[in-house]
């Protein structure tokens, strides 16, 4: 979130005047709001010289919120990696979570733990990254990893100091295939139509 005294609206609900105010146990903007509420029930509403310390207080909660938010997955991250270190070699099933240009990331199902198969672990292929269709395509054999295909992987290292973890997929485990498309242009496809339409009729 971005904290700022300025009315901004909120795009998700539609509103063109929004507040954050939930309990001020749990943040400091929302102590601020109630505080600012109370003073206009008490007919004391802030003046224009407090916008300013406002503007510095918002500021710093923003960045204070988003340290808190980038701690907290770090400290997730190591104690999923922590979690997975005595699991190298053991074999689990999953859902493909993200597909990138370096390879498909899974998330195993029941744990919720993520890990990455590089592109350089899936099965003989060079493979394509297609941004469109979130999927990477090899080349040859047409076969593809897409956004919320399930797989099946083994756990093959697990780095605690980078908090990074890798899988392979199981052995004999394959994507999906799918025909390529011609890449005939149109005219040479018509020519092929009309000489088959003529051989059957010979």
């Amino acid at each position: 979130a971005i904290y700022d005294p300025d009315n901004r609206g909120h795009f998700g609900l539609a509103y063109d005047a929004y507040a954050h105010f939930t309990s001020p146990i749990r943040r400091y903007p929302d102590l601020l709001i109630h505080r600012a509420i109370k003073q206009v029930l008490a007919r004391h509403p802030l003046s224009a010289d407090a916008l300013p310390a406002l503007a510095k207080a918002g500021e710093h909660c923003s960045m204070t919120e988003r340290r808190a938010d980038d701690a907290t997955g770090e400290v997730t991250d190591w104690l999923k990696c922590e979690f997975m270190m005595d699991k190298v070699g053991q074999e689990f099933s999953g859902v493909i979570s993200g597909v990138t240009n370096f390879g498909i990331f899974v998330e195993l199902a029941e744990i919720y733990v993520e890990g990455l198969v590089h592109i350089t672990a899936l099965p003989d292929d060079y493979y394509q990254f297609d941004p469109i269709k979130h999927a990477l395509i090899g080349d040859r054999s047409g076969r593809r990893f897409r956004l919320g295909d399930s797989v099946k992987i083994q756990v093959s290292r697990v780095d605690l100091d980078q908090c990074k973890i890798d899988f392979v997929l199981e052995e004999g485990q394959r994507g999906s295939t799918r025909k390529k498309k011609s890449k005939l242009p149109v005219s040479k496809k018509k020519k092929m139509y009309k000489n088959k339409k003529k051989k059957k009729r010979a």
